[in-house]
């Protein structure tokens, strides 16, 4: 890949989390992505008004932190709208893989290059960030997005307002055991809260230019404050990530079928299998998923009738 084009680290954190705590561990980050001109109100926008409708997904911000994926709150407004009247619009908006545009594309690989050369890395690949993708959140004042888990690792940035978040450990399983992992996953990513959760928390109080690390199946919840807030997940999976992610979809699909599954890594050799012929039928699949009639059909007969939840109101 090409080199940045700006010098200085796009994203930066202190030595001692990147060489100690990551991946394994949340932490706090800089950026200088703040005033970006595809960052923008305006430019986003544009943006919505050109993504495929199941790229984007928006809902109100009036949630409670533990939401009821199937109770969740509709907002009668389309993308565009949403966007430009997100000050009053009481609402939380994702415009999802916005790397499918080239220009966003070259702003995620420029920031994560500035993180893999501060960990010695030539580059991105070299580093582990495969499969980059970017996440736009554009979210009206005082709106809670609840409880959930991404199945990605993911540096978080806060571009405009305020926002907390906060991320909480489940190593142990605790907070949400396999099944709940699996449904996370391949059903829907939110997560049932409880206080008793609190002492396992990390919380980052977000400003423009702020930003923290998500690992990789840490549950979160996030608040905004009394302004609109435009943030931003800079997403790769590494090789363990894909693999682990396919166990559970074939797993998922495998369940739907009636036949229980073990998680992933209780038996390697059977997982081995699995992988191959998951992937072997997903690359079969993969051509089809240009139209976007054929991903809503795809994933509803892979996960369910419920898998395109987020185009409830745009069929």
């Amino acid at each position: 890949m090409n080199a940045p084009s700006n010098i200085a680290p796009v994203i930066s954190a202190d030595n001692e989390s990147l060489t100690r705590d990551f991946p394994l561990k949340p932490f706090a980050i800089k950026h200088k992505l703040a005033n970006h001109p595809l960052l923008t109100l305006s430019r986003i926008t544009q943006l919505a008004a050109e993504l495929p409708r199941d790229l984007i997904e928006y809902n109100s911000g009036d949630a409670a932190i533990s939401q009821d994926p199937n109770q969740v709150k509709a907002v009668d407004l389309d993308p565009v709208e949403i966007v430009n009247r997100i000050q009053t619009a009481g609402a939380w908006m994702v415009l999802k893989r916005v790397e499918k545009s080239p220009d966003y594309r070259t702003l995620l690989e420029d920031a994560l290059l500035s993180v893999a050369r501060s960990r010695g890395f030539k580059s991105i690949a070299d580093a582990g960030f495969s499969q980059v993708e970017g996440f736009l959140f554009v979210s009206s004042p005082n709106s809670t997005t609840p409880f959930h888990m991404d199945a990605e690792d993911n540096f978080f940035v806060q571009i405009h307002g305020e926002k907390t978040f906060a991320v909480y450990n489940n190593r142990d399983g605790t907070i949400a055991d396999e099944a709940q992992v699996e449904h996370s996953i391949t059903k829907h990513r939110n997560v049932p809260y409880n206080e008793s959760f609190k002492p396992r928390s990390v919380v980052f109080h977000l400003l423009d230019g702020d930003g923290c690390y998500v690992p990789y199946l840490w549950p979160h919840w996030v608040k905004t404050a009394d302004t609109y807030s435009i943030s931003m997940a800079i997403t790769w999976k590494t090789e363990e990530v894909k693999r682990q992610n396919d166990l559970h979809f074939f797993n998922s699909m495998l369940r739907g079928l009636g036949m229980p599954q073990a998680a992933p890594g209780k038996n390697p050799a059977l997982d081995t299998v699995k992988l191959a012929v998951y992937r072997t039928a997903a690359a079969i699949v993969e051509p089809l998923r240009g139209s976007q009639m054929m991903r809503r059909i795809i994933r509803r007969v892979a996960l369910g009738k419920n898998a395109n939840y987020y185009l409830k109101k745009a069929a």
